[in-house]
């Protein structure tokens, strides 16, 4: 395929870019497939949106931003790529040009009327690395641009000329981070309420982004989205996690405090249930932890990525924790085989009361499983500095008010 594609130029598949469409190109040369009526294809300017695009390079070129060409698109009505294709980009909105879509254009060799191929490749992981009868996951990743095949003459009809196309990829490549020798490392952070705080504004969920050595959430909406959904949104939303964490575990340890915890304990202690058959489920599921880590411990021995093999034990250390917790838990009501005297009840509340001095010392990643064992949901409203809180266990909800010299509740 490489061959083909270099000496052939012929077209091997894929989705065409946009500024093009498919177009018969006769017979294929293989009697076998083209005696099954497959034929071949090549790329030809499609007359709608062949021109946006040599807009795009000109109007870049001219000294435009690629956000102000997204804002002038959007305006001008005309439709983005996903728009344009709705029947394979259906889980795409095709509300406006995105910056993203821009760029993506004018970093496509293939404008040029070259074939290019091996961009991308295909690659595969274990959808469970405990059940491998489940198969693989199969996700494209890109490769590096000197693993690209290009056809070493034009194909199709180009759409802008190379020279345009080099002059457009040195000034891109000038206002990137490579220009002036940066090297940009990517670090993974611990957050506590991953996944757990939304933006009131666009009901979105905020991202964790890491600032200062210090945890943050922002909600990032592209003005070009803003603008064509006629929504007041800022470009960027931030919150700091350290802000937000005083006052909601001091509302969480209110929400176990003894005095509305107590009633529910009282009442499990006269109900006397069974927990011997609980608890044995517990110890199995405790062997079937220690035996997974086993399999962990083998899988790194024979070569495994010990980064992936980390994360595996990692999860299975939590799923260890909990169960041990929830054995010592079955333990204290069963253990003797009688009821709880009013004092072993006043302990047991006693030690629910700290649960608040457990959240400030443990680990993020040990608070975000609490937080979501507690179906906790946190909405953000910037205008007003507050974040509400809820927990679907119970029907809580608490008001929090945000600001950058302290947090009231």
């Amino acid at each position: 395929m490489a061959a083909q594609a270099q000496v052939e130029g012929r077209y091997l598949g894929g989705r065409p870019p946009y500024g093009y469409q498919l177009a018969d190109a006769g017979p294929h040369p293989n009697q076998a497939k083209a005696g099954n009526g497959k034929r071949l294809h090549r790329l030809e300017p499609d007359p709608k949106t062949a021109p946006v695009v040599q807009r795009i390079f000109h109007e870049y070129l001219s000294g435009i931003g690629v956000f102000a060409i997204a804002q002038r698109l959007t305006a001008g009505g005309v439709p983005c790529p996903s728009a344009y294709d709705r029947g394979r980009n259906q889980h795409r909105s095709g509300v406006a040009w995105s910056k993203s879509a821009v760029r993506t254009i004018l970093t496509n060799p293939r404008y040029t009327g070259h074939e290019v191929w091996n961009k991308q490749r295909k690659q595969e992981s274990l959808i469970d690395v405990e059940d491998v009868g489940l198969g693989h996951r199969t996700r494209l990743a890109w490769n590096p641009r000197d693993q690209w095949v290009f056809s070493d003459q034009k194909v199709h009809a180009a759409l802008i000329s190379r020279e345009i196309f080099e002059q457009v990829r040195a000034r891109l490549a000038s206002r990137g981070p490579r220009s002036t020798g940066r090297v940009t490392e990517r670090k993974k952070h611990p957050y506590a309420l991953k996944g757990l705080l939304f933006h009131e504004s666009c009901g979105r969920r905020m991202q964790g982004n890491w600032i200062r050595e210090r945890a943050h959430y922002r909600c990032r909406y592209p003005n070009e989205y803003a603008l064509a959904n006629r929504l007041d949104h800022p470009l960027t939303v931030h919150l700091r996690e350290d802000v937000l964490l005083e006052p909601l575990d001091t509302w969480l340890a209110q929400v176990f405090a003894p005095g509305k915890i107590e009633r529910s304990l009282t009442a499990m202690e006269e109900s006397q249930p069974d927990h011997a058959p609980a608890g044995a489920e517990t110890r199995r599921a405790l062997g079937e932890c220690d035996r997974k880590l086993a399999r962990h411990q083998a899988a790194l021995e024979a070569g495994t990525d010990p980064a992936l093999v980390a994360k595996w034990t990692r999860q299975v250390q939590r799923e260890k924790a909990v169960l041990e917790a929830q054995l010592a838990a079955s333990d204290a009501w069963t253990g003797a085989d009688r009821r709880m005297t009013a004092a072993e009840i006043r302990r047991l509340v006693d030690a629910m009361g700290g649960l608040l001095q457990v959240l400030r010392d443990a680990d993020p990643g040990d608070k975000l499983e609490v937080y979501r064992q507690l179906g906790l949901k946190l909405t953000y409203n910037e205008t007003t500095r507050m974040v509400v809180a809820e927990t679907q266990p119970r029907p809580s909800v608490c008001a929090v008010v945000v600001s950058e010299g302290g947090v009231a509740h």
